[in-house]
């Protein structure tokens, strides 16, 4: 299979890893991997199945694809590595922390994918339950069903499912994998009206939010976490993630906040309070935990 290949030299720095790896389900993701040849993605594209290639070089990334979406994938490269992310307007100098992270950050571009369906499940998956749990489901779900990936990909990396696939997934493949009733039955609305969510994509990021809110079972952090993928939204913040609100606390003033006071520490970045949390991500800023993690009950909507 021939390789459909081009070198992207974006107008400003951009690392592979800022940009990409907030889009991975984890290190065992079935859809995204990184190796010593570069990131490799597989896609689910309105041509049909891709392999993507992705290699930094000193003054360009090279990329190259496979499959009936090759050309998609690639005509997909500039804004997949944040050529479309405006930060005018955006004050690291509001906080000196930020302001060091952003200096020493000069390659962090905020990713847009442009596909709901990819980012919009992961999300549902991660509702109320850990991190673990939630990309356990994911990689089994996609690794059953999905496709084996067009061209040379590594061993094991698979294309997402389409709609009607996902749709046909019986209730015990869901309970197998981990994934309860609510959850399941959500992502079942939406593989009903999926060709109007993918629409989304096209949408302005208020418009997609909206419309994603009208699928019940979804909620503020689900579309939060969507959005920051497909639309590459620098301001949308995951309101109701359990750990976000304290690691934000613990970097702009040395302690644990909940929800409220995280927007509070964040209302003066508005228009890039997404950004600022990514700042915060990549630098690998923590908080102290104390005691085991509660359960929380999947019946509340996210």
């Amino acid at each position: 299979m021939d390789a459909v290949v081009t070198r992207y030299a974006p107008p400003r720095r951009v690392e592979l890893r800022h940009a990409l790896g907030p889009l991975a389900q984890g290190r065992t993701d079935p859809t995204i991997r990184r190796d010593v040849d570069g990131w490799w993605l597989t896609l689910r594209l309105a041509a049909g199945a891709a392999t993507l290639l992705l290699r930094e070089c000193p003054d360009a990334v090279e990329a190259r694809a496979w499959g009936a979406g090759a050309e998609e994938a690639i005509a997909g490269v500039p804004a997949l590595l944040g050529e479309g992310d405006d930060d005018s307007g955006f004050e690291p100098a509001r906080h000196p922390l930020v302001a060091r992270l952003h200096h020493e950050t000069p390659g962090l571009r905020l990713a847009r994918t442009g596909r709901m369906l990819p980012a919009l499940i992961p999300s549902v998956l991660g509702q109320k339950v850990t991190g673990i749990e939630a990309k356990s489901a994911w990689r089994r779900l996609v690794t059953r069903h999905g496709e084996p990936a067009p061209g040379p990909a590594p061993l094991g990396m698979r294309v997402v499912p389409t709609a009607a696939v996902w749709r046909r997934i019986p209730s015990w493949e869901w309970h197998r994998a981990g994934v309860g009733p609510q959850r399941s039955d959500t992502l079942m609305r939406v593989f009903a009206v999926a060709d109007a969510l993918e629409r989304c994509a096209t949408l302005p990021s208020g418009e997609a939010a909206r419309r994603l809110r009208t699928v019940v079972g979804i909620g503020p952090w689900t579309v939060a976490e969507t959005l920051q993928r497909t639309h590459g939204d620098p301001d949308q913040v995951s309101v109701g993630d359990l750990h976000l609100c304290k690691r934000v606390g613990t970097a702009l003033i040395g302690q644990r906040v909940d929800d409220d006071g995280m927007l509070e520490l964040l209302e003066p970045w508005r228009g890039h309070r997404q950004r600022v949390v990514r700042l915060i991500e990549a630098a690998g800023i923590g908080y102290e935990r104390h005691g085991p993690r509660l359960a929380i009950p999947e019946h509340r909507t996210r």
